[in-house]
């Protein structure tokens, strides 16, 4: 595992909507200093419900772990590489008020910044930003302090942020250099709370995981891991001013220990492998180990803690050698866009049974009973997101993020107008309060119809995903891969 000096320190590639700043909207965004919430208690509650609406659209299953109990504040912290599906799926778990901090232009784009304003979200300027030119530092280092104390306040005072301490999104297996901005929020938070007798706040840590993160209808999982006490560095005076709304700087050396801290907690939570390829490997022979054992992994969650363990067992040649023979067999499966799943419990490559093939059939059958409703009411964002992520600059990590997005917003901007349109034109006169119960058990069938045809695109997608496996059984690589799997048992027999 690396330490926080050796971790990988690159700036981001700043986006076209990054390198666009709007110092107008930036010095309106709403800020308190008080512990007030700035953000808008009812869009908040909204936003919520939207959350929910968009993790049933992306993902197929969706676990987390029981939500650790605390009387104060809670700083989460995550690695940070699925764009805005990250914060998300901790935001929608918590049940506290959240303060969130992010990138400067996601608070002041038309759209997504008018939401993200009223959430209460404060801006964040970049070294990156500062560094090509986008803004100069005094004017960054106004907002930023302001945001971080309208942050630590709100923390203080009970609520909770979410923060990607790497300060990006980015696309690596493991955790990049944290930056000191979590960390002195977190000092002037645990100050604020001290001042004014309030419970202390904490820093809990957080893995977030995927079976492939960038894939439409995937797994997730939310793991909590330990919950880092945050000491009392301020003096008295120091204190007061920060209760008083003045940003004071915490002692530096607190800040880095706190940092290392954080960084240390954090990283055996993340994938923490040197690249993609040795992770899938791990992933790969933790599955194989699991089915040798007769105790398939069923869930993800089992299965990241499965390979976990492998990870930290992987020290002696023996090891090495299966490891390699692992990757190998692991980007056959990945460039045929397979998993580790894809290996039947007698860790040979499954073809296509019975079962897969009346998943087809009722597939395709519930997409078409129901694509006369969910095609208009979803068709115009998830053909937006679907453009945006193929052919934007945001990256990998924005696939997802777009896909997101349309899940939120289709039942608000078209399956409301779809419903009201539908009753305007079967009833033929305005629209009254009487309504108000046809249109909402319309909204529930839009809203049952769209799960129903979800659930149908995974049934046709565990189809085609059966067909790829007799695919590739049949190529060269096929052979090659069920080679190299004999191999890898030989490995794991002889490590017993």
């Amino acid at each position: 595992m690396d330490d926080q000096e050796n971790a990988p320190e690159i700036l981001p590639e700043l986006s076209a909507s990054a390198t666009r700043l709007n110092r107008a909207k930036l010095e309106k965004v709403p800020w308190d200093h008080s512990g007030k919430h700035p953000g808008n208690r009812l869009f908040s509650g909204l936003l919520n419900l939207m959350f929910e609406f968009g993790n049933a659209a992306i993902f197929r299953h969706s676990e987390n772990d029981p939500l650790p109990p605390v009387d104060g504040g809670v700083i989460y912290v995550a690695t940070h590489i699925n764009g805005l599906v990250d914060p998300m799926v901790i935001l929608r778990i918590q049940k506290k008020r959240v303060i969130s901090l992010g990138r400067h232009d996601l608070i002041t784009r038309p759209f997504i910044g008018w939401w993200s304003r009223r959430f209460g979200a404060q801006p964040v300027l970049r070294r990156a930003e500062i560094e090509a030119g986008v803004v100069d530092a005094e004017f960054a280092k106004y907002i930023n302090e302001r945001g971080m104390l309208t942050a630590a306040s709100c923390i203080a005072a009970g609520h909770s942020a979410v923060i990607m301490p790497e300060g990006k999104s980015h696309q690596d297996s493991r955790l990049h250099a944290l930056r000191t901005g979590s960390p002195r929020a977190a000092l002037a938070a645990a100050a604020i709370a001290e001042e004014r007798n309030l419970p202390p706040p904490v820093i809990q840590t957080v893995g977030l995981h995927w079976k492939t993160h960038y894939w439409f209808r995937t797994d997730s999982y939310v793991e909590f891991g330990e919950a880092i006490e945050i000491p009392s560095v301020y003096s008295a005076s120091d204190r007061a001013a920060l209760a008083s709304g003045t940003w004071v700087e915490p002692p530096r050396e607190d800040t880095i220990n706190l940092r290392q801290k954080m960084f240390d907690t954090l990283s055996p939570l993340t994938p923490d492998s040197p690249n993609w390829p040795t992770y899938r490997a791990l992933k790969l022979i933790a599955n194989m180990e699991a089915n040798n054992s007769d105790k398939p992994l069923q869930k993800l969650s089992e299965e990241v803690r499965s390979t976990r363990d492998v990870r930290t067992g992987m020290d002696d040649t023996q090891g090495s050698q299966l490891l390699d023979v692992a990757t190998e067999a692991a980007e056959i499966l990945h460039q045929n866009d397979l998993y580790a799943n894809a290996i039947s419990p007698s860790n040979e490559l499954r073809g296509m049974s019975n079962n897969d093939r009346l998943r087809g059939i009722l597939g395709a059958l519930l997409m078409m009973v129901t694509s006369p409703i969910t095609i208009p009411a979803n068709i115009v964002l998830s053909s937006i997101a679907k453009y945006m992520a193929e052919e934007g600059d945001e990256g990998l990590d924005s696939r997802t993020t777009y896909f997101l997005l349309a899940g939120m917003f289709s039942p608000l901007l078209f399956w409301l107008p779809l419903v009201l349109l539908s009753l305007l034109l079967l009833q033929g006169t305005a629209l009254s309060s009487s309504d108000i119960i046809p249109g909402l058990i319309g909204l529930f069938i839009i809203m049952d119809l769209t799960y129903i045809f979800l659930r149908g695109y995974d049934f046709w997608n565990d189809f085609t995903t059966a067909r790829r496996r007799v695919k590739l059984s049949r190529s060269e690589d096929g052979k090659k891969l069920n080679l190299l799997l004999k191999s890898i048992n030989s490995h794991l027999g002889a490590l017993k």
